[in-house]
């Protein structure tokens, strides 16, 4: 993740949102568990969905407290009003312990997986 914000800071061109709005989740117990992009649903995997963008792209959501998470954008939605994005219940855990919706920032990351600065757990 710091390499992200690192990139960002350091570039030429500052990144621009392609959203800004309200998040909420979605999970495996209250939704279907297919995904339009046809893979199933998984709680535990860093995931959204978007009403735009191409199945697979990662997005940096940057939470109104700070936090951020990088998603793959795998589903579409969400479908209420005033709504920019759906997380899986693991990514909006990441942005909040117990928040339902909250005020983001969506950036597009494209089609290649941020380089992690630490190796995975």
């Amino acid at each position: 993740m710091f390499t992200v914000i690192a990139f960002v800071l350091l570039s030429h061109q500052p990144m621009q949102p392609v959203a800004e709005g309200l998040a909420s989740y979605y999970t495996v117990r209250g939704t279907s568990s297919m995904t339009a992009s046809g893979e199933r649903l998984n709680d535990n995997m860093m995931t959204c969905a978007m009403r735009t963008g191409e199945f697979g792209d990662y997005v940096l959501v940057v939470a109104e407290n700070g936090r951020s998470v990088v998603c793959r954008l795998n589903d579409r939605g969400p479908f209420i009003k005033n709504r920019v994005i759906d997380l899986s219940r693991s990514a909006m855990k990441a942005l909040h312990p117990s928040a339902g919706l909250l005020p983001v920032k969506v950036y597009n990351l494209g089609s290649e997986p941020p380089a992690l600065d630490h190796p995975p757990l």
